[in-house]
């Protein structure tokens, strides 16, 4: 009796055993599998070669196997490597959005300066990746803490049939490596095309990039711009430098679009559209900075080096105002909007034209006879119908819908709706300043542009790590009072001759501080429009992901883009 009780304990221990390494085997397949999801999908997206995409399976499954086995206990492993889990629901995500493309750089500093309200806009309309991504590694998690709960095991022999497998994976995608890198163009094939070494790469530089603002109070500490006025006037000078938030061109009446979203300023004769201007970076943090700062675009490590705007006209008396309809973020736009005299920030959620009645207050309030005012404006930031009044819904119907090609027209809707309202309040500030008949001047660019699913690649958002015609083509204007054309009419008459040149959204810069007759060895004509020493030829450039300097036909631009930039006048050869 007692011989026949220990036997049938010891089967139950080994079939205990059994299911408990079975079980084990199950959650490390179920990790190595669903962690491999979008290297699955980046070889249909992504143009690389077939050893690339070879090596982009073979590599990553290759590891995942022998990771979800270095422990006995497989649950323990799949938590320690929640960080492949992370990136793999995070890249699934990014592929609903973009359609292609890793996460890049840009994306993990989107993640540290978005506030949590923009963020919940985006995800509410993006849910069916959400919920795609939550049916898929939830579990897996789950079932993980589950074996670490009851103490699962996974045999030894298992481990070693799974570990050597994967070894012998790992090791085949390595060598071919080897001819991928020979058929490479960049000659970075593991740092740029193996998901997820690529990623990491991107947020490594990431890091680094967020650490050179956080001490950028220190790096700039000394600098100072050596500022000088050609010109002095007896007359009150303001000076408005509006920057606007993900208004593309296409979009403007002004600029040809059938609709009319821009009523009010096609009545006017004296705004100035800048018909060619492109967008040095399609993400926010990137391109207002460079709004703000005086470095050209091959200049990326100069800009934690360089005060702004701001200080440039603080060194020649004016007093400066930065007001934001957009919330502090600590990212590079607010270091260098922090040395203006009065920083305002409107708070969540406010309409763009609180800004004009900010900037109102301080006019009628301040003495000084010289003001410069920086206005950041929301504009037509995703949730586009929550950007403008009820009033502004001329286009219907602007409901908030989910993110699909089905709801196209209303998402057009709603963006157009949010363009008729920038419309609004440029028209509303033009005329505010000319009542104040005194020496003003008005610039307005856009950030960047934005893309609406506009054709079969169905893009949608601006910040993908590669840009089309739609995020790159942005809306800019300017305006001068009768007062300041009269004293300087030779500038007036230069901007005007010199509007419709190739350009980018460095020429701002350097536009504002030549209309304030303001010189600095930092400062540089031949990119201002108002200037003699105006250069129509001069090159131009984008920061890609990687912070570098490209020529935008290096962007990730298909033909489509090139047909859409031949539509609209803009010539991409310079």
């Amino acid at each position: 009796m007692g011989f026949r009780m220990k036997s049938r304990a010891i089967k139950d221990r080994f079939w205990e055993r059994m299911t408990s390494s079975r079980r084990c085997v199950f959650i490390a397949t179920y990790f190595f599998i669903s962690t491999l999801i979008p290297n699955l999908v980046l070889t249909i997206t992504e143009d690389y070669s077939i050893w690339s995409k070879e090596a982009l399976i073979m590599i990553p499954l290759g590891f995942y196997m022998m990771w979800s086995i270095l422990l006995r206990r497989s649950g323990i492993m799949i938590l320690v490597g929640f960080l492949f889990t992370f990136l793999a629901a995070f890249q699934i995500v990014l592929l609903y959005l973009f359609g292609n493309s890793i996460i890049a750089t840009d994306m993990f500093t989107n993640l540290l300066t978005t506030n949590p309200r923009e963020a919940g806009e985006l995800l509410g309309n993006i849910y069916p990746a959400v919920i795609c991504v939550c049916v898929i590694y939830l579990p897996l998690l789950a079932f993980a803490i589950e074996d670490i709960a009851r103490h699962r095991i996974i045999s030894r022999k298992t481990r070693v049939i799974i570990g050597l497998i994967g070894a012998v994976i790992f090791s085949m995608g390595l060598i071919l490596l080897y001819p991928a890198y020979e058929v490479s163009k960049d000659k970075h094939v593991l740092r740029n095309e193996i998901f997820p070494l690529n990623v990491m790469y991107n947020a490594t530089l990431s890091v680094q990039e967020y650490r050179k603002v956080y001490t950028f109070e220190e790096s700039s500490a000394n600098f100072i711009h050596q500022a000088t006025r050609s010109v002095e006037s007896d007359e009150r000078e303001v000076y408005v430098y509006i920057i606007g938030e993900a208004s593309r061109a296409m979009n403007w009446q002004l600029y040809g679009y059938e609709r009319e979203t821009n009523p009010r300023l096609s009545k006017l004769s004296d705004v100035h559209i800048f018909s060619d201007i492109l967008t040095q970076s399609n993400t926010t943090h990137k391109s207002v900075p460079m709004f703000l700062s005086s470095v050209s675009t091959h200049e990326h490590t100069e800009l934690y080096n360089r005060s702004g705007l701001p200080a440039l006209f603080n060194e020649v008396g004016f007093d400066t105002w930065f007001i934001s309809n957009q919330a502090p973020q600590n990212a590079m736009i607010d270091k260098l909007a922090q040395d203006a005299n009065q920083i305002v920030y409107l708070g969540y959620p406010d309409y763009d034209i609180k800004l004009l009645e900010t900037m109102k207050n301080a006019i009628e309030s301040s003495k000084s006879q010289k003001i410069l005012f920086i206005l950041h404006c929301y504009g037509s930031h995703f949730n586009y119908n929550q950007r403008y009044p009820a009033e502004f819904s001329h286009f219907k119907p602007d409901t908030d819908v989910v993110i699909s090609e089905d709801n196209k027209d209303q998402i057009l809707n709603a963006y157009d709706n949010s363009v008729l309202y920038t419309d609004y309040l440029l028209e509303q500030i033009i005329k505010y300043l000319h009542n104040l008949n005194v020496q003003s001047a008005l610039l307005y660019c856009a950030d960047h542009g934005e893309d609406l699913i506009d054709d079969d690649r169905g893009r949608f958002l601006h910040s993908s790590p590669t840009t089309t015609a739609y995020q790159l083509y942005t809306a800019s204007l300017s305006w001068f009072s009768s007062k300041y054309t009269d004293v300087n009419r030779q500038k007036v008459e230069n901007l005007i001759r010199n509007c419709n040149a190739p350009s980018t959204t460095r020429f701002m810069f350097h536009t504002m501080a030549d209309i304030a007759s303001i010189q600095s060895k930092y400062l540089h004509p031949e990119v201002a429009f108002t200037s003699d020493q105006f250069n129509s030829n001069a090159d131009r450039f984008y920061k890609n992901d990687h912070n570098e300097a490209v020529p935008f036909q290096n962007t990730g631009l298909v033909g489509e883009d090139y047909n859409v930039f031949e539509r609209w006048g803009v010539d991409l050869q310079q």
